[in-house]
């Protein structure tokens, strides 16, 4: 649990962000998910060593884990929704995080809690589904960045 831990704080700072005016830039909504996704990516070899070292990764775990990034494809799509996007007046686009944007990235992270467990119960001895966490932030914050973006480029 430390693990969901260490990634709730890193997500919160994520949200608290979000919470602020921002400008909405052609590249840096892209780099915390970016680096997001490199955690990922080394979150996720490190999950699946962890249970082919006992025994053969199955399907079960591995239909979870997609299931479990869509979801996060979902509510981040979801979430983009939510962020309010405007121009200002010197002229830049602005974003800004809800209530609601909180309340979606708290659902967002008992959805992943809930399924990143259930991972872990069906491979039986590794860790995939907690390390899969930062690929689940990653891809939720790129669909919610990417949308947002399109919004900000329609004004």
């Amino acid at each position: 649990m430390s693990a969901y831990a260490v990634a709730a704080l890193v997500v919160a700072v994520v949200v608290f962000r979000q919470l602020r005016a921002r400008p909405v830039r052609p590249v840096g909504s892209l780099v915390a998910p970016a680096v997001f996704g490199v955690l990922g990516a080394a979150g996720l070899a490190f999950g699946v060593a962890s249970v082919v070292k006992y025994h053969p990764l199955t399907a079960l775990p591995v239909l979870l884990l997609a299931v479990s990034l869509v979801v996060a494809a979902a509510l981040g799509a979801a979430r983009s929704r939510t962020v309010a996007v405007w121009r200002g007046p010197e002229g830049r686009v602005l974003r800004k995080g809800t209530l609601v944007t909180t309340a979606l990235w708290l659902l967002s992270f008992i959805a992943h809690l809930g399924l990143g467990l259930w991972i872990d119960h069906a491979d039986g001895v590794g860790l995939l589904g907690t390390a899969s966490l930062y690929a689940y932030v990653a891809i939720g914050l790129s669909a919610q960045n990417l949308l947002v973006r399109r919004r900000a480029i329609a004004l």
